[in-house]
């Protein structure tokens, strides 16, 4: 990545351009909308949910503005849940969402298919369910260049979100059941296809970098809408070019004929203008009339974008009746407004939303207190793994931008940043409590998928330790075991999908034979530093299997993995102050 390359960018201080942004917002929309729920992060419709209606709850990253909560309003989504940039609401802003809208008949997340998305919105749907609340999780796949044709369900939700989100407000405004919205949502879904190309990337507030390298004259076709590669790269071509190749894949795969009918939406990524777009949309156009396709109605502007890459896609979905009726469905936001009368708003009732704590106290006399690594010492260890994170943020990032969306130094550390917050207070607390907090603290501070991910970890290196006060060295060894089960439980990669897995596996291995070979904790903390920089250098030999790096092949070989690269930085980090 070009070092010497900085962007402009009209905010503040980067960690308050989320908070800023919300309250901008509504200041700019006050008839609209309002904030509910401790987060801040619950974008809600003023006179969109209400009792016996579906709740409709979107979201997703920050940077693709006017999705996701530009779409929230009378007739389209009732709530919308604001992640940071690029990564997804924690299930806690999700939560917030969720408990504003449910008007008693359910509550429907939609969101793009992405991994932290997916675990995020899940986890959020699992405790709507606990409560008593019926759920459902729904991912839009639209993307055809990031699956092949058979493997839908594997695609990227990009600006296809439009339409299901569009469809999927308008069958509850109608007052459809749960199952008859999902349906909906499903038949829009199956029917929606988009193809997009990058002319240049975008960067991240908190870096200032372009998170990807796209030469002057060069262009990439299928890029997704955080920087993730597409199908080919190669030199710039005319509109009608780009347009001809998008269109190619997306009739390609759709099977269109002479005379289906279709709503269109040709849509800018951030830094391509109408002008630009509406060249797209004439040849889009012709394209389909030349095939005896009609277009119901065309959307030409931006709806999903990408912070300011430049770039657009072209969206189609493939119309029958009752979608084309519930596309045309009234509806008011500050991102799109379909003319025509809205039913009268009615009343929400509040509902009890409590879930039972857990609340059991721990005696700490009961707990083994051999070894040296005292709670005290263990929170000490903790808060260096944070500051070392901190002091790597922007080479992680950097690392993420050749093969990912360039955001993973920047969100490990507003996670860690949050547990160093609530770490800030010494208490007398075991290191399984301590691990609850930082796993709670994380959780909140960071969707993605790293949110879900460590929250798990630490959660379940907490319970394995949950009978001792003091850490000895197979202790030591058990809580790092437990981070690995944590995040292989929750996220499901193995050794070899170039993930951080293929770090933490032989970090626990290597300190499992330190042990074994009766080494103390340093020993078994310097064994697990070395078998994580192993697997992070490992995964320079490997193709990426999942995640966003999987749809490269070939073109991730040569780059370590993010993900494994932090595992070793907080490992270390962890040895040198347990050393202290």
């Amino acid at each position: 990545m070009t070092d010497d390359i900085r962007t402009k960018k009209l905010i503040n201080a980067p960690e308050d351009i989320i908070p800023e942004a919300i309250e901008g917002m509504l200041l700019a929309h006050p008839h609209m909308l309002k904030v509910e729920g401790a987060t801040g992060r619950a974008i809600v419709a003023k006179d969109g949910p209400r009792d016996g209606k579906v709740g409709i709850v979107i979201g997703g990253g920050s940077g693709h503005e006017p999705a996701f909560a530009g779409y929230v309003g009378r007739g389209l989504a009732d709530a919308a849940a604001v992640g940071n940039v690029f990564a997804s609401p924690s299930p806690e802003h999700i939560m917030d969402a969720a408990r504003a809208v449910d008007g008693g008949a359910g509550v429907m997340f939609l969101y793009g298919n992405y991994t932290g998305d997916v675990m995020n919105f899940d986890m959020a749907a699992e405790e709507c369910e606990a409560m008593g609340v019926p759920a459902h999780s729904f991912a839009v796949t639209d993307d055809v260049a990031s699956a092949p044709k058979g493997r839908e369900g594997e695609r990227r939700g990009i600006a296809g979100d439009f339409f299901v989100f569009k469809i999927a407000g308008a069958a509850a405004e109608q007052g459809r059941d749960l199952a008859g919205v999902v349906a909906a949502a499903t038949k829009a879904n199956e029917n929606c296809r988009s193809m997009g190309v990058a002319l240049s990337a975008c960067s991240l507030p908190q870096t200032g970098k372009p998170n990807f390298e796209l030469g002057h004259d060069e262009m990439e076709i299928g890029m997704g809408i955080h920087g993730e590669p597409g199908m080919r790269r190669g030199k710039l071509e005319t509109a009608d070019e780009v347009a001809e190749e998008l269109m190619e894949a997306i009739l390609a795969d759709m099977g269109l004929g002479h005379g289906d009918e279709v709503a269109v939406l040709v849509n800018g990524l951030g830094a391509t203008g109408p002008l630009e777009l509406y060249l797209l949309h004439r040849r889009a156009a012709k394209i389909l009339d030349a095939h005896g396709i009609h277009i119901h109605f065309a959307w030409v502007g931006e709806y999903c974008t990408s912070l300011e890459m430049a770039g657009a896609s072209i969206t189609l979905l493939k119309l029958d009746d009752d979608l084309k009726a519930l596309l045309d469905t009234p509806c008011r936001t500050p991102a799109l407004t379909v003319a025509g009368d809205l039913a009268p708003a009615g009343s929400l009732t509040r509902r009890d939303h409590a879930s039972a704590g857990t609340g059991a106290t721990v005696d700490h006399d009961t707990l083994a207190k051999d070894g040296p690594i005292t709670p005290a010492r263990f929170r000490t260890m903790m808060l260096a793994m944070g500051a070392a994170i901190h002091d790597n943020r922007d080479w992680l990032s950097e690392l993420d931008g050749v093969i990912g969306d360039g955001d993973h130094g920047v969100t490990m550390d507003i996670g860690w940043s949050a547990v160093r917050k609530e770490l800030a207070e010494e208490r007398r607390e075991t290191v399984t409590e301590i691990s609850e907090r930082m796993a709670k603290a994380f959780l909140d501070a960071v969707g993605a998928s790293s949110g879900p991910l460590y929250a798990s970890a630490f959660r379940k290196a907490g319970a394995m330790v949950s009978d001792r006060l003091n850490l000895d060295a197979a202790a030591t060894v058990a809580w790092i075991e437990g981070i690995c089960t944590g995040i292989q439980s929750r996220g499901g990669a193995q050794v070899g999908d170039k993930t951080m897995i293929d770090a933490w596996v032989p970090a626990v291995a290597k300190a499992k034979e330190a042990l074994h070979a009766g080494g103390d904790v340093i020993a078994c903390l310097e064994a697990a530093s070395a078998g994580a920089r192993n697997g992070r250098d490992y995964t320079a030999e490997i193709e990426s299997r999942r995640g966003r790096s999987a749809k490269l092949g070939a073109r991730s070989l040569g780059h370590m993995d993010p993900g494994a690269a932090s595992a070793h930085v907080m490992l270390v980090a962890m040895t040198d102050a347990a050393r202290d």
